[in-house]
């Protein structure tokens, strides 16, 4: 008794979950952006010192605030047009609305440092998080959804 494997290509029935380009190009541009902000953070957070308002750490600050800003402009509209173009990629609208809603914590967090020196140790780590979250968003956003076929054939193997 032999038995044969079917080598075919399994085919999809239904939509594919097409790639929005749109879509695609904003939140790339919000993972620049948060990625950026890691960059920024860098150049005015120093270990073991406290913030010290000088004039070019000052400017760095407004640059992490200003970016923060644009990142927070660019994940909401990501989300508007996942909702508007791509309502059946759930893990792409869910994710969107999740980064939208930890951006703005995250801001919070951010203006509130000045007046809660321990909230670094909240603001970084989420930062980390956010940075993955908006990596792994344009990265899935690339992939086409599978659906599975309307029924499974079956095959006798003799």
């Amino acid at each position: 008794m032999s038995t044969q494997l079917d080598t075919r290509p399994e085919t999809t029935t239904g939509n594919t979950g097409a790639r929005d380009r749109l879509y695609s190009a904003l939140i790339g541009l919000t993972a620049l952006l948060v990625l950026l902000q890691g960059l920024w953070a860098g150049l005015f957070i120093r270990e073991g010192k406290s913030f010290d308002a000088s004039a070019a750490q000052a400017r760095w600050v407004e640059v992490h605030d200003v970016g923060a800003r644009a990142a927070i402009i660019l994940a909401a509209v990501s989300f508007v047009v996942a909702l508007w173009r791509l309502r059946s990629r759930k893990e792409l609208l869910v994710g969107t609305g999740v980064l939208v809603l930890l951006l703005m914590l995250e801001a919070y967090i951010g203006g509130e440092i000045g007046n809660k020196p321990s909230w670094p140790s909240i603001h970084i780590p989420l930062g980390m998080a956010l940075m993955a979250l908006s990596v792994w968003l344009p990265f899935r956003a690339a992939r086409r959804q599978r659906t599975a076929p309307a029924h499974a054939e079956t095959r006798e193997r003799g």
